[in-house]
């Protein structure tokens, strides 16, 4: 039975009263401007020759990728004449090809500047760092054991006394609220944390995870230096947080520094292919990023340090004109502030060598098509802050990208539907005599061509997962993942599974972008984190319009188009699939096929957690080891040397 913590024992207002805030220290953080002359806009230092061609070539590379596959494809629908169709699909390929090319030369950059050394300081730290944990009725016994875990490895580096944690709740569940505070009390007795926890909720959750913090650094920021912004579910070493934090310290034009979060707890088919990909390949493209970002680096909204006063002078964010979707509050807030630090002169940096930093993933399809549902909003809003005053080149660079992740989808079906309306318009008897001609003209069998632009294409999707699988032999990096054979069966079995749900991810990326475009709100619901195996039926529910959409296809493609059909099947007969491949990949996943290092090795912090939401949950055995309690945390139950453990 869990350890609850008993209400009669305590006086919740009194604990709301004296315990929920941080002594009042104010600080302004004013709205910022996006067009207009502007108060507040420094100078970066100088780009370097060094990222300045890095940036060049990748751009020109990617450019010549589209461009190869838009003549081959002309060249292609050349062979019976040139009409409207065949020039807007070959420009639907270049828009598409260059897409999927610069995610290419991303990860052929990271390769390239292979792997960078951790850089471990040994300074005292200086300031007062706050640790921030929004919350949004998520279980309080998981989260708050996560911060126990945080406090307790801080404690460890000697530094633990430089750091505050402030638990702040936009909860609107009065049940779980009243949750988060008795379990809070369980937080401040076993931690011994009282005059360095605080819990706040607030009565109005306006502006939602940016409002949150705004309002807290409104109140309480002057009394910190820098502020670690966290998700519900993130964790992070101890070490770690020190290190950004010595690494900001010596850097004062550094105002935000980002982490690369691993996934972790993945427990189901679909989670633990995430979480290898995060793993395996994530690093590499963080890499790629981080040597062309300059000094307009990224935000990903948890898991990295900020400098407060930058933060507040910077990063007030101003609602966008007219009504959802498209207006109100910033959904996508963190590119939005990333790119506000550097307009004012601020360094935004990712630095990927920073390990011990992890977070959790949606665990089923289902949840990861609601969250990305918000993010598409979000990134789609950034329409109205694009062509804002003052932002630097790479950061409205930035926002194309997230705008283009979510409109490509849009590209391909665009490309499919031509294709099949291309064979139904096509002459049934072409004629191949010429008035000035009287010998016959026949077409040029053109296969050849349409292979060689299929390969193209597949080899810019997976090419790269296999080279920096190859690459992690190489180095040595796939010993953390049980070994050269392991990391092979893993990344060939990732690539399958990506290519069975790309074209599901597709249809729910594409239907995202048009309620948004139709002006349909998608709000901002809560996150399942827990995951939990889905029955056919409620996996029906949520595709069959997916279903019905395939089999349209199908039958269009066998009707009017039987020449397609070899090419679009690996399409339409996933979506065809959708119910049964949403369900099945919900399911526990048992067969060690997507093993990461934390799972083999799990971190100080990982064993901590666990162990303390054990002891918590009253699961905690006899004589239990913390590397037995590692094993759960870090989704360790499928490595057969230490399942015993488990």
């Amino acid at each position: 039975m869990m350890d609850r913590p008993d209400p009669d024992h305590f006086d919740l207002d009194a604990l709301a009263r004296d315990l929920g805030c941080p002594p009042d220290a104010p600080l302004a953080m004013p709205k910022q401007q996006l067009q207009g002359p502007l108060a507040l806009v420094r100078p970066l230092p100088m780009l370097s020759l060094r990222v300045a061609a890095i940036r060049a070539v990748a751009l020109l590379a990617s450019l010549t990728a589209a461009a190869a596959a838009f003549l081959l494809f002309l060249q292609y629908g050349a062979a019976d004449g040139l009409d409207w169709i065949d020039l807007a699909r070959a420009g639907l390929i270049l828009l598409t090809t260059w897409w999927l090319a610069w995610g290419a030369v991303q990860a052929s950059v990271g390769l390239l500047a292979g792997l960078r050394p951790l850089r471990r300081g040994t300074a005292h730290l200086r300031g007062r760092t706050v640790v921030i944990v929004p919350v949004y009725n998520e279980d309080p016994v998981s989260t708050f054991a996560r911060i126990a875990a945080m406090e307790d490895s801080l404690a460890a580096t000697g530094e633990g006394a430089r750091f505050a944690f402030a638990i702040l709740s936009d909860t609107r569940d009065e049940d779980v609220a009243a949750q988060e505070r008795l379990w809070f009390l369980r937080l401040l007795r076993d931690t011994g944390g009282e005059g360095r926890m605080f819990y706040r909720r607030r009565a109005d959750n306006h502006g939602r995870k940016a409002g949150n913090i705004e309002a807290f650094l409104t109140r309480s920021g002057g009394a910190y230096d820098h502020a670690l912004i966290l998700d519900a579910d993130s964790l992070m070493e101890g070490d770690t947080i020190v290190e950004m934090v010595r690494r900001m310290e010596a850097n004062p034009r550094l105002g935000l520094l980002q982490t690369l979060p691993m996934v972790i707890r993945a427990r189901a088919r679909f989670g633990r292919a995430q979480q290898f990909s995060a793993s395996a390949f994530a690093p590499v493209f963080a890499r790629g990023q981080a040597v062309m970002q300059g000094y307009a680096g990224p935000f990903w909204g948890h898991n990295a340090l900020v400098r407060v006063a930058a933060f507040a002078e910077a990063c007030g964010l101003p609602e966008l004109p007219g009504a959802a979707p498209f207006g109100g509050a910033i959904m996508s807030h963190d590119y939005v502030e990333a790119a506000m630090l550097a307009r004012a002169g601020w360094q935004v940096r990712l630095d990927e060598d920073l390990d011990g930093s992890f977070e959790e993933g949606p665990e089923t399809l289902i949840d990861h098509a609601k969250r990305d549902r918000r993010w598409c909003q979000g990134n789609l809003q950034h329409l109205g802050v694009i062509g804002a005053a003052g932002l630097r080149t790479w950061s409205r660079f930035t926002f194309f990208q997230g705008i283009f992740a979510y409109v490509a989808p849009l590209f391909w079906l665009g490309f499919l539907a031509l294709s099949i309306l291309a064979a139904i318009t096509a002459p049934l008897h072409p004629d191949y005599f010429r008035p000035e001609n009287p010998i016959p003209v026949f077409p040029i069998d053109m296969t050849g061509y349409a292979i060689t632009l299929g390969f193209g294409i597949f080899g810019l999707l997976f090419l790269p997962k296999l080279l920096i699988a190859l690459d992690a032999i190489r180095t040595g990096r796939a010993a953390g993942f049980g070994g050269s054979v392991a990391m092979l069966r893993g990344t060939m079995a990732e690539v399958v599974l990506s290519s069975l749900t790309a074209p599901i991810f597709l249809m729910f990326q594409t239907r995202a972008v048009l309620q948004v475009l139709m002006g349909r709100d998608g709000g901002w619901p809560a996150q399942s984190r827990e995951g939990g195996r889905l029955s056919l039926a409620t996996s029906w529910a949520a595709t069959n319009w997916m279903v019905a959409a395939g089999a349209a296809g199908l039958g269009a493609t066998l009707w009017w188009a039987p020449g397609l059909t070899l090419w679009l099947v690996p399409v339409l007969i996933p979506m065809m699939a959708a119910p049964v491949l949403v369900a099945l990949l919900s399911g526990e996943d048992r067969s060690a096929l997507f093993r990461v290092p934390a799972e083999f090795a799990p971190s100080p912090v990982l064993r901590r957690h666990a162990r303390i939401l054990r002891a918590w949950r009253g699961t905690m055995r006899p004589g239990e080891t913390d590397a037995a309690a590692g094993v759960e945390a870090a989704g360790s139950l499928y490595v057969p040397e230490l399942r015993g453990a488990a």
